[in-house]
């Protein structure tokens, strides 16, 4: 199948060798699909689409905007499966997994139709009127990851659009198929120019995010990309959302039911093949259930049906990349190294990027495993005795996106919580977010935040109306 790109409300795009971008099945590591290979023409011909239906999509009532964006749910919920499955083709997750990103996406537009940029009255007496409002920015640029390929997208556009501004989508290289087509059956109700989406080969990131007509970028990625978007940002000081990398941590604390401890930890690890920015990326255990903590883990990992996410009975599928799978392989060798591996690896003997879960126990702080990001099927268990020092330990990491602390006594737990430097910490479970629910990271895992209502307003510009009477 051959996806167009969508500029100014157009379908545009040739398929040829030459100008087309070959699309893996990772499941199979045969070419699925082909997408236009965008270049900077494009990139120019869509922030201008973009700039030309901003000033017509701004004035436009609330109300209508909402309605639009609410239409946009009604065509993911309409086809749901058939997108499903294409996302299943190009990222590689189970099926049933597709169809969860298809319905949290819907409910994520469906919350964001309710919503609206309110500003407040700041003065109103007999000599000054003083509102302050929040306005549109423009154009907003979003540059997606493959991990979530519907999901991390509709997260900026629905605020950008509720807040009326237009915008220009850049999808990963490897997942952008699913999206584009859903572009292409919304294209008739969503006006020209409103939403926008052009591939890449990670060659135009540059082009969009120092474009002189973006207000705003909005990228979710990993640490050293969002660093160059930074400095390729700063000529024309644009509004910046960064949603960065993580090494989330988690502390098992010596009270706990073992068992579902382990199955909770392990749900929170392993969904998308480990690739999930906040999941569970590191496990410190206390010495007293810490071997009891690695047996249940590797039972559970044992457990996993590792297979094309398409077929039948497969509760985990490939890795989405080659380049992600050649990292995650070198993590695993390194792992053997450093600690004792006690299930998983890489599936041998077939096509596929396909990894068994890796648990790996006797690593510690300073090891790779440990203290990189894997963004993968692998989980390492650190041994700890004091709760003081643990936290020092998970503190250390450059990164702080989520974290996690279990006891069956949840007010110690929490106390704990308090103390760790990361954006989300949860109390007993992992991994729960929500529109309505902050997401910011600290330190090296992010600039600004995405959901809720702060996040919601990063899509606007403070604008104060001083009247004298």
């Amino acid at each position: 199948m051959f996806q167009k790109m969508l500029i100014g409300g157009k379908l545009v795009g040739k398929d040829s060798a030459k100008t087309s971008i070959k699309i893996i099945n990772p499941a199979n590591e045969k070419v699925f699909a082909r997408v236009p290979k965008g270049t900077v023409k494009d990139i120019d011909k869509a922030v201008k689409a973009a700039k030309k239906a901003f000033p017509a999509w701004a004035d436009t009532p609330l109300a209508k905007r909402q309605a639009i964006v609410s239409k946009i749910a009604d065509v993911l919920a309409a086809n749901a499966e058939m997108l499903a499955r294409m996302m299943t083709k190009e990222q590689g997750k189970p099926l049933a997994e597709s169809m969860g990103e298809m319905g949290w996406t819907e409910g994520y537009l469906r919350h964001y139709a309710t919503l609206e940029a309110k500003g407040r009255m700041v003065q109103d007496d007999d000599a000054l009127q003083i509102e302050m409002r929040r306005v549109p920015l423009g154009v907003v640029a979003g540059i997606c990851p493959w991990n979530f390929p519907v999901l991390v997208p509709f997260w900026k556009i629905g605020p950008a659009l509720i807040t009326g501004n237009t915008i220009v989508i850049k999808p990963s290289p490897t997942t952008p198929v699913t999206l584009m087509k859903i572009f292409e059956l919304c294209n008739d109700f969503v006006p020209a120019g409103v939403i926008n989406i052009v591939p890449d080969e990670n060659d135009l990131g540059k082009a969009l995010t120092s474009h002189p007509d973006v207000a705003k970028v909005s990228f979710t990625g990993s640490t050293e990309t969002g660093k160059k978007i930074m400095a390729s940002s700063a000529g024309t000081v644009k509004r910046l959302t960064l949603e960065l990398g993580g090494n989330d941590p988690a502390i098992v604390l010596p009270d706990v039911d073992v068992k579902k401890t382990a199955e909770q930890i392990f749900g929170g690890a392993f969904m998308n093949a480990g690739q999930v920015c906040m999941a569970v990326k590191r496990v410190y255990a206390h010495k007293n259930i810490y071997d009891e903590l690695c047996n249940e883990l590797a039972k559970l990992a044992e457990a996993v049906v590792v297979d094309d996410g398409l077929r039948q009975g497969a509760t985990m599928g490939p890795i989405q990349n080659k380049a992600q799978y050649k990292k995650v392989k070198a993590l695993i060798k390194s792992s053997k190294k450093d600690g004792k591996v006690l299930s998983g690896g890489v599936v041998k003997g077939r096509k596929g990027y396909f990894v068994k879960p890796v648990i790996v126990r006797d690593v510690k702080d300073g090891n790779d495993i440990v203290d990189k990001e894997q963004f993968g099927p692998i989980l390492p268990v650190v041994k700890f005795s004091s709760t003081k020092d643990v936290t020092r330990q998970v503190n250390k990491s450059a990164y702080g996106l989520g974290a996690s602390v279990w006891s069956k006594d949840a007010a110690k737990a929490t106390r704990i919580a308090g103390k760790i430097e990361s954006g989300t910490v949860w109390v007993n479970h992992c991994v729960h977010i929500g529109p309505h629910i902050p997401m910011a990271g600290f330190k090296s895992s992010g600039l600004g935040v995405e959901q809720s209502t702060e996040g919601f307003e990063e899509y606007t510009q403070i604008q104060v109306l001083s009247v004298a009477k």
